[in-house]
């Protein structure tokens, strides 16, 4: 007769403590019958198909395992599948006597509270000259007996390096000994799989059997996949992003790695509140480095002044480019609302562009400045007349208002030519051409007031040959088709 179900082992040595875990013996039986009271613990097999060839024997050992000359316990392992529900097309039905038959001594198998509890009366009478004879069911599973003679085997050594010596060795014995309460082989088996390295797989069959471990066995294993704070991946993901924009090294590898990370991140959402977090940071950076640029205290020493003037502008320089890094991810990531809306917003710091970038002083300093402020501004204004984020008309006015004149200032300012000399930069007519397209279709998505009143700013858009700037010729005859259809709407 057995109990269904397994539930967490107990310690104690006791029948009656242990009574949920064993089996009852039927005296009235010639052999008595063990049988296995396990829960169902889901194992990966080798093997997608179960069949019933008997497995090898381990070898006897002298006065020991397996040995008949002094042993006094025949041990009849066998396959009940009475016991589990499983498919019956990964059984093999045309042999379903597997068993074996070993013999063994009560010394040993003492050491497993299973057998120690349940056969403890049978040890305390005189029949010291009898050979009992005992069945043990087992779990219709691949090696499943083998695995059971394994870890009845160990009972005769207290060194278990030679047999537990990978994981998965460990995950096929713990259940096992799990079952019959062999306490030594379970604490090295847990030793050896909090020591060890997991596969995936191997960690999900950990996971299946911690419930049934004692707390101080799996709490170091549980320590290894469940973090102490609810905000770790959180927290990771914001230390990766800094160790990538700051100072790395091996910036431009390590930026990859972790862009790689972030596409792979399976909560966007975490994804997300990080990288936003981030690129506000900087932003206030650039904002507030530009903002002592733009307006200096001169009340202090000219040298030291400059100094500071040099200071802010390389700290908005190097600022800017994580933010332009922050931008790509975040577009990348579908997660740049947060980044549209606050650029939108300001209307402050694109001043303080304008008023720097009329000024000469940058060039020698920091040429690449206004580049990378205008590929910030160029990706997001792409993805919002792309409808990779979708702004509303408030923030879509707001972007190409306040953006406009900065990218204006810059194709004023950027390729000065003094007598006799090469252009200091090179004018990125490119990113320009960019900008402009991507305003200009911005423009097209708001009201015709709207539209009228930043197109007429646009005109710094052409070119002596009209040809030349296409893009502004259609936002031009676009806003008039509709000005037209408006004031004639029943006009075919």
């Amino acid at each position: 007769m057995a109990t269904n179900g397994l539930r967490k082992r107990q310690r104690s040595g006791s029948c009656s403590r242990l009574s949920s875990t064993v089996a009852v013996i039927d005296s009235t039986y010639p052999d008595e019958t063990i049988t296995e009271t396990s829960q169902k613990l889901r194992r990966t097999s080798s093997s997608s198909t179960f069949t019933t060839t008997s497995p090898p024997l381990p070898p006897p050992i002298a006065s020991g395992f397996n040995d008949p000359s002094n042993a006094d316990v025949i041990l009849r392992l066998y396959i009940d599948n009475s016991l589990f529900e499983w498919d019956s097309d990964c059984f093999d039905s045309s042999d379903q006597s597997s068993e074996v038959q070993i013999y063994v001594h009560s010394s040993a198998l003492r050491r497993a509270k299973y057998f120690s509890a349940v056969l403890s009366d049978r040890w305390t009478k005189d029949d010291s000259d009898k050979l009992h004879k005992l069945n043990l069911s087992v779990t219709p599973s691949t090696g499943s007996i083998y695995t059971h003679l394994t870890v009845i085997r160990l009972l005769y050594t207290d060194d278990f390096s030679d047999v537990i010596d990978s994981a998965s060795a460990a995950l096929s014995i713990l259940p096992v000994a799990l079952k019959l309460l062999f306490e030594d082989c379970i604490k090295q088996c847990v030793r050896f799989l909090e020591a060890v390295p997991w596969s995936e797989e191997e960690e999900q069959r950990i996971l299946n059997l911690i419930p049934f471990l004692e707390e101080d066995e799996s709490k170091q294993l549980l320590a290894r996949v469940s973090p102490m704070k609810s905000d770790s991946s959180e927290e990771m993901l914001h230390s990766l992003i800094l160790s990538a924009i700051h100072n790395h090294p091996n910036v431009a590898a390590v930026k990859g790695f972790v862009a790689r990370l972030l596409r792979d991140f399976s909560s966007r959402d975490s994804a997300q509140i990080v990288l936003e977090k981030t690129f506000l940071k900087s932003l206030k950076v650039v904002k507030e480095s530009l903002e002592e640029y733009s307006s200096p205290d001169f009340r202090g020493d000219h040298n030291e002044t400059e100094a500071i003037q040099r200071l802010n502008l390389h700290t908005a320089l190097t600022n800017g480019k994580q933010l332009l890094w922050l931008v790509e991810r975040m577009i990348e990531l579908r997660v740049a609302d947060t980044a549209v809306n606050e650029w939108s917003e300001q209307a402050s710091f694109a001043a303080d562009l304008q008023r720097t970038f009329r000024d000469d002083a940058w060039r020698n300093i920091v040429p690449g400045l206004p580049a990378v402020v205008l590929k910030c501004t160029c990706k997001l204004a792409n993805a919002v007349a792309s409808g990779t984020i979708l702004a509303a008309c408030p923030v879509r006015k707001k972007l190409v208002k306040y953006w406009l004149p900065v990218l204006i200032v810059c194709k004023d300012n950027s390729s000065p030519v003094l007598p006799n000399h090469k252009p200091i930069l090179p004018s990125p007519k490119s990113l320009y051409l960019e900008l402009e397209e991507a305003f200009l279709r911005i423009i097209s998505t708001l009201p015709m007031n709207d539209a009228q009143e930043l197109l007429q700013q646009c005109l710094s858009f052409s070119t002596r040959d009209a040809e030349g700037c296409p893009h502004l010729i259609t936002a031009f005859n676009t806003w008039f088709r509709r000005a037209n259809w408006s004031s004639h709407p029943h006009d075919s």
